[in-house]
């Protein structure tokens, strides 16, 4: 948990963003119009904690993606609707005055020349719960051996998409999958059907590994790489799932006292899967939703099909947020320090939406991606923490004026 000098950092940060105000419970949003909400004050300060450079880098990657769409698609922000023209526009002079060097309040001056302010409305509470995914790395084989049975599949060609409504690319809904049983379509199999060898005649196999735990866990992350046996490495992504809902195990083994809930993270989830090998695929099964992979050419990828930025990049529910856009948040986050110890501190920048989840559903719900190495995965482990999420959405311009 956090130390108190921590939580008083946080606040101090806090108070940068906005003055702290008491809010009434708010029913569940679920509609992109109530996601957002105009409640800040005209004279807020955003300090940005990381470098410019990171901060272009994820920049590039939604300009790249939004400059696909036609200059008319429409993004909801909350109470108001912006082009994919307007966001580029924006984004582009912003991109312009991003240097090397720059101060914190640099960067943020820099934004708010082009952006206001817009705050999610959040969970029932009305705040925003954080937490962290990573880029795992786990041992691996092209070929089964004794050693290496577990199969990575890829896609099966009878899965299909489902749209979840006539307009869900307006509302930036993410792909369901399911397959043809007769003339509906139902649910793929679930992971104790695919696991108990439904699949296992289709040849389906990227790869092989040797621990199921290891292979579970990437696929909640969505991505991870394969070090396999000579060395080298092979990135894998997200390709589809089943269309089976996410369960969380770790809510199924707080529920069944086996994990306290204040000591619940993916690292106690490992070690208990670990103590207790069979009751292991019972609580693995108890997730339904299983995840299909392809290899990547390059670095992890959101849902845009663009490169996630580590610490630059954020999860958030699709049907609700807009995808691509620039974000603010405010939370902690963990750090290893040199004699093994971790301590937490304040978490304080500007973000992209560029990725979305099963388990990420709400207002109240952000997921910040940390990359790889030991510090992303304690963070990605340990992340539960309270914070505040804020939507930069692009100041009305006056249109122009042509004299006679």
């Amino acid at each position: 948990m956090p130390t108190r000098s921590s939580r008083r950092l946080g606040l101090l940060c806090l108070l940068l963003v906005c003055a702290a105000c008491a809010r009434a419970p708010r029913p569940p949003v679920t509609r992109p119009q109530d996601a957002l909400v105009a409640e800040l004050a005209s004279n807020v300060a955003l300090m940005d904690d990381a470098d410019p450079a990171s901060l272009r880098v994820a920049l590039d990657q939604s300009l790249s993606w939004l400059r696909t769409r036609p200059v008319d698609h429409r993004f909801v922000y909350g109470p108001r609707e912006v082009t994919a023209g307007e966001l580029v526009s924006a984004l582009e002079r912003l991109r312009a005055r991003l240097t090397d060097g720059m101060s914190s309040l640099d960067v943020s001056k820099a934004v708010m020349e082009d952006f206001e302010l817009l705050e999610s409305a959040g969970g029932e509470d009305g705040t925003v719960l954080f937490t962290g995914y990573y880029e795992p790395v786990i041992e691996a084989s092209l070929a089964p051996t004794a050693e290496y049975r577990i199969p990575v599949l890829s896609a099966p060609d009878d899965l299909i998409e489902v749209p979840l409504e006539p307009f869900a690319e307006r509302f930036a809904s993410e792909r369901v999958f399911g397959r043809l049983e007769g003339r509906r379509v139902v649910p793929y199999w679930n992971r104790a059907e695919i696991r108990g060898g439904k699949l296992g005649e289709r040849k389906l196999e990227l790869a092989w590994v040797k621990d199921p735990v290891s292979l579970f866990f990437m696929e909640v992350q969505g991505s991870g790489t394969l070090r396999l046996i000579d060395g080298t490495e092979r990135r894998v992504g997200y390709a589809a799932s089943n269309g089976r809902p996410y369960r969380s195990i770790g809510a199924l083994l707080i529920q069944e006292g086996a994990i306290p809930r204040e000591q619940m993270s993916m690292q106690a989830l490992r070690a208990w899967l670990a103590a207790n090998p069979s009751e292991r695929e019972r609580v693995l099964d108890y997730n339904e939703s299983y995840v299909f992979f392809r290899f990547l050419p390059g670095a992890a990828v959101g849902s845009l099909g663009r490169e996630v930025t580590p610490g630059r990049s954020i999860a958030t529910d699709a049907r609700l947020f807009p995808k691509g856009g620039l974000a603010f948040i405010h939370t902690d986050h963990p750090v290893r320090m040199a004699d093994g110890s971790v301590q937490w501190r304040p978490l304080s920048r500007f973000v992209f939406n560029q990725d979305t989840g099963g388990a990420i559903r709400g207002a109240g719900r952000v997921d910040v991606f940390w990359g790889r190495g030991s510090q992303a995965e304690l963070a990605a482990g340990m992340m539960k923490q309270k914070g505040r999420l804020l939507f930069l959405v692009p100041k009305p311009r006056a249109p122009a004026v042509t004299a006679r």
